[in-house]
């Protein structure tokens, strides 16, 4: 089945192969030796010349758990978080500082549209108590870019944190951690990296680190300082999925010998053949090009064709695309290019397409 979802996605048979390698103790030096190498080659990958500027916190959990992770664990006794809302995953930050109730009124934007820098420049001048600053980079919602460059400027002119779910954007959009002061990334191996789910991440700067051994613990299994002092030598203070973290390894090598450029080129290409050839059948993207993102693209569904006939026949012929969510439901299908696909995989697809629409067009 080929997934055009955004993940989990298709991995390549050598990552696959990972999952067979022999069972080992979380608690031997071999799972120690494989957890480090893991650390390095996250922060080789995605803080290229200020590895020593940051660490990388493994976590066994989706993505949803390291955003979790970071927004739990970056406040100070009093503070409050801003969250950047423009879709569902921005609505679920919102709904984890809610919990705990410790946000304030968040800035919305319409789906479509990307945060204003300035807008979020005068909300943190009016709201002294706001200690952070979180934002999705890629809204898998609409498969929106939001503008992390921009908006990690304003955070840091103003000495706040800036955390960034960037769970659906690392290996698939350029970014640059370590020149844009970003305090805490959350990932995950199972969307760009083209690993399987249930292993995620925190990229954190160790500056930031040092205060937050001071914050309150609102969180046992997800409080990030309890994992940074247990990997600091090479253990896990919870039990963790040992045959995830083979494969993890493996797409994390994959990423390291295609380089991160390339990859970007690679998907960026899958996209826009997609985006053409959609076009050129009358099916048109949610969103303008200039915000849309390397790996998914949100389209109107076709005049006659709802979702799940869509969705159906698709899946008969070997794919699987995504459903809108939201407000949105009923209006878009989503079309992902993650994952170790092809392009003759990508071809299959749009000619499958092509013959679900011209069925539908015909019984019209």
């Amino acid at each position: 089945m080929i997934l055009l979802n955004p993940g989990p996605v298709n991995v390549s048979e050598r990552v696959r192969q990972a999952l067979l390698r022999p069972d080992i103790c979380h608690r031997e030096s071999e799972f120690s030796d494989m957890l480090l190498r893991i650390q390095q080659k996250l922060l080789t990958a995605f803080v290229p010349g200020a590895e020593s500027e940051y660490v990388a916190v493994i976590l066994t959990g989706s993505g949803t758990a390291a955003v979790e992770s970071a927004v739990m664990s970056c406040l100070p006794l009093g503070k409050r978080m801003l969250v950047l809302n423009n879709g569902v995953y921005g609505e679920r930050l919102s709904n984890m500082i809610g919990l705990q109730r410790l946000g304030v009124s968040e800035l919305k934007s319409d789906w479509h549209m990307r945060p204003d820098p300035e807008r979020l420049r005068l909300a943190l001048r009016q709201h002294p108590e706001v200690h952070a600053v979180s934002m999705v980079h890629h809204e898998t919602t609409t498969g929106l870019i939001n503008p992390v460059k921009e908006i990690a400027e304003v955070v840091d002119s103003l000495n706040r944190v800036f955390v960034l779910d960037s769970v659906s954007g690392l290996a698939g959009e350029p970014i640059d951690i370590a020149g844009s002061h970003i305090y805490m990334v959350a990932g995950t191996a199972g969307k760009c990296i083209q690993g399987f789910p249930g292993v995620s991440f925190v990229l954190l700067r160790k500056g930031f680190l040092e205060q937050m051994r001071k914050y309150p613990k609102r969180s046992w299994y997800l409080t990030l300082t309890h994992y940074v002092d247990e990997q600091g030598r090479g253990i896990v203070p919870f039990t963790p999925a040992v045959q995830v973290y083979y494969a993890f390894e493996e797409a994390l090598d994959e990423l390291l010998e295609e380089g991160l450029t390339n990859r970007f080129q690679r998907y960026r290409r899958m996209a826009s053949k997609i985006r053409e050839r959609m076009a050129g059948m009358g099916v048109q993207p949610f969103l303008p090009a200039d915000v849309q993102s390397n790996t998914i693209t949100a389209f109107h569904l076709p005049a006659g064709l709802n979702y799940a006939t869509l969705h159906d026949q698709l899946k008969a012929r070997g794919y699987v695309i995504y459903a809108g969510q939201g407000q949105l439901e009923s209006k878009v299908f989503r079309v992902a290019n993650m994952g170790a696909l092809t392009d003759g995989q990508i071809d299959g697809f749009l000619g499958a397409f092509e013959e679900v629409l011209a069925g539908a067009t015909a019984r019209a």
